[in-house]
């Protein structure tokens, strides 16, 4: 009976397993009641669970120091460790989104308090139906124009209103490979566009729509590598993506006759809401622009979001728990050898069109003090956003533009 019973239970596990992994095609989650969040489980029965009213207060960590090489190594509580493990969806493996959640791991594991998993998803728009309805995942990287891109394609008025978003991240820069042709993002007039789903065709769709901007089609099914080639072979006029800049694929294309280049992207005022003002360069991108080369882009904040968990619910605790190792560890993200584009994250940034997740605007009131570095880059950044201002190398006019900035910040306080 007992090997009956064990075979049942791997049998039940493996299911589980299988089912939290498929994926299917991009689906409009349905407009419903948030669900509420389930009691703790155990590693055996994954079921559906009612609310939990009172959660059990975290253990304290163990006092013990971490055992030696010589010493004899213990299998670590199964209630502490699931208290403390969170999960967070990322991205396909080899971007910066994959990269920033293995340095989470890196970073804030303590083997008694704190443990991330990252979980490598599929990319900032199949990621809000993860966190919303996987039982497993507790938070994911969401680009902050995906909920427009949910109004325009789900027909959903407010996605947000699910979500709590944790910190922001970094940039996504919209990169556009073309022929040389194509002069500007507005002569993709009537063009035919290759954009994945998650990788830019979400941007792509936003920035049309706002710029008036009238495809002939859209292919968001095409892999990366496959869509380049096809803006080679001519099937395809523009390749769009929205990712970190160095984007590795589009460094290693050959383009030995120059006959593709990077399409500047304008700072629209219609745009100035919701993204940034930036640059690619021939620095960046030789093989697509000329030495000297620097032309206009936007970028998106990719943000940690996560479920709008009722207050004080178990998930909800254990959201908390991992915010306050987080942001009290910010500054260890700056370091190397951690990604480049930490630099770029912000735990204090005002996030236009989304509500911070409680347990972070309470830790931030908490812990509020004079600006960092790292908290001035995230205002002035917002700063930047709200008036439509450009950096510029004339002195005076930086000189302008932070006095500028100096009484937009006193009016924020």
């Amino acid at each position: 009976m007992t090997y009956i019973r064990c075979l049942t239970i791997a049998f039940a596990s493996c299911l589980f397993v299988n089912g939290a992994l498929a994926q299917t095609a991009p689906r409009a989650p349905q407009q419903q009641t948030p669900r509420a969040a389930p009691q703790q489980q155990t590693p055996r029965a994954p079921q559906q669970a009612s609310p939990q009213q009172t959660p059990r207060a975290p253990q304290p960590a163990p006092a013990n120091p971490a055992p030696g090489a010589d010493d004899v190594w213990t299998i670590p509580d199964r209630d502490r460790i699931n208290e403390g493990t969170v999960t967070v969806i990322t991205a396909p493996a080899g971007g910066a989104t994959a990269i920033f959640g293995s340095d989470l791991a890196r970073v804030l594991d303590d083997d008694a308090t704190i443990r991330v998993l990252p979980v490598l998803g599929k990319g900032p728009v199949r990621n809000v139906v993860d966190i919303i309805h996987l039982k497993s995942i507790d938070m994911g990287a969401v680009a902050a124009d995906v909920p427009e891109f949910y109004k325009l394609q789900y027909k959903i008025p407010d996605i947000t209103s699910r979500l709590r978003y944790i910190a922001k991240l970094y940039h996504n820069e919209l990169h556009i490979v073309a022929p040389t042709s194509i002069k500007s993002i507005f002569d993709l007039q009537g063009k035919r566009i290759v954009a994945q789903t998650d990788v830019g065709y979400y941007t792509a769709k936003v920035v049309f729509q706002r710029l008036g901007i009238k495809a002939a089609s859209f292919d968001f099914r095409t892999d990366d590598a496959r869509a380049i080639q096809k803006i080679i072979d001519g099937e395809a006029d523009a390749y769009i993506t929205s990712t970190g800049k160095v984007f590795p694929l589009g460094r290693a294309i050959k383009n030995e006759n120059r006959a593709l280049h990077l399409v500047p992207v304008p700072y629209d005022r219609r745009l100035q809401d919701l993204y940034l003002p930036t640059t690619l360069s021939g620095e960046e991108y030789p093989n697509l622009l000329a030495p000297d080369q620097v032309i206009e882009t936007i970028a998106t904040s990719v943000l940690l979001a996560s479920f709008n968990w009722p207050e004080n619910s178990e998930r909800y605790n254990r959201v908390a728990r991992f915010i306050d190792a987080f942001f009290s560890r910010i500054e260890e993200f700056h370091k190397p050898p951690r990604h480049p584009k930490w630099k770029e994250a912000s735990i204090s940034l005002t996030v236009p069109g989304w509500q911070r997740f409680k347990a972070a605007e309470d830790w931030l009131a908490r812990n509020r003090r004079s600006p960092s570095p790292e908290a001035e880059r995230g205002l002035f950044e917002q700063f930047l956003a709200d008036t439509g201002a450009k950096i510029i190398d004339d002195p005076a006019r930086r000189e302008a533009l932070f006095r500028q900035f100096m009484e937009w910040q006193k009016r924020k306080q």
